[in-house]
């Protein structure tokens, strides 16, 4: 796709978020709106090698979305790229629905782990990374973490590990919003120089707009195509709730749905977008 209709690719996938956690009545608006154009370069973009005629191919990348609270835009972007009907993105969070709050791999195709326990994310990528380089596959794991979720521990258990192992055939990118569930993170756990302690702990390190779609597109793929034996992390500046104006930069929209009024004027700002 050219880079315009990438961007409208995504503008589209933001207002299928909308409508579904409003239909729900839950879920994570604002992270996922966030996080819609890292996923649109990743799958719609040519980086990511996959196939949702056949989602467990053996040479697949694989994504696993350790931020699982921000479901919906996985399950946007798995819908408009062919996993499933996109009819069934208004059954989220529904009873005996196949769209969970958090995503499950029994479940649902192109769905690789489920996530949502917060911190749990890296470890799994680094040992399927490291799994793939046993079995001499040229795969390459992506996965997309939030920026409260590095105040856990585990994730830099998980950054030790990957760097000790040499998996470049892993790369993670930050989506750096500077919000959690609690607000700004510098005030709920300081995170410093976060490029910083990356490059500390041994991996690459790189930085981007993440809502510039053919920059994101640009890293990712010279990720993918370096040979070094560093892991990569990409840290993607972005804005929660982007796309809404009301949404953008409120903490508050975390794990908000919007009501019916507040829908439909975010959707009517989207389609102004298009």
């Amino acid at each position: 796709m050219e880079v315009t209709q990438l961007e409208n690719q995504a503008n589209e996938m933001r207002k299928d978020i909308i409508r579904m956690v409003a239909e729900a009545g839950s879920g994570h608006p604002g992270g996922s709106l966030s996080c819609i154009d890292i996923m649109t370069a990743l799958y719609f973009g040519g980086v990511m090698n996959h196939d949702p005629e056949d989602p467990k191919k053996e040479d697949r990348d694989r994504f696993v979305l350790s931020k699982g609270h921000a479901a919906p835009a996985l399950y946007a972007t798995l819908a408009n790229a062919g996993y499933f009907p996109k009819e069934e993105l208004l059954t989220l969070r529904k009873l005996g629905s196949r769209l969970q709050g958090h995503p499950d791999s029994n479940l649902l195709p192109g769905v690789e782990v489920g996530t949502g326990s917060l911190g749990q994310g890296l470890s799994i990528c680094a040992g399927m990374a490291a799994g793939l380089r046993l079995h001499g596959s040229n795969a390459h794991v992506f996965t997309i973490m939030g920026d409260g979720e590095i105040e856990e521990g585990q994730v830099w258990e998980a950054a030790t590990f990957a760097a000790h192992q040499e998996l470049g055939n892993l790369i993670a990118v930050l989506d750096y919003n500077g919000l959690q569930i609690d607000g700004d993170i510098t005030k709920v756990c300081q995170t410093d120089d976060v490029a910083a302690k990356f490059a500390a702990f041994g991996w690459d390190v790189r930085a981007v707009d993440g809502h510039d779609i053919a920059a994101l597109i640009e890293v990712l793929t010279a990720c993918k195509d370096d040979e070094a034996a560093k892991p990569h992390i990409i840290i993607a500046s972005t804005v929660k709730g982007k796309g809404v104006s009301f949404m953008e930069g409120q903490a508050g929209w975390h794990g908000k749905a919007p009501n019916a009024q507040q829908a439909a004027d975010a959707l009517a700002e989207l389609e102004e977008r298009a």
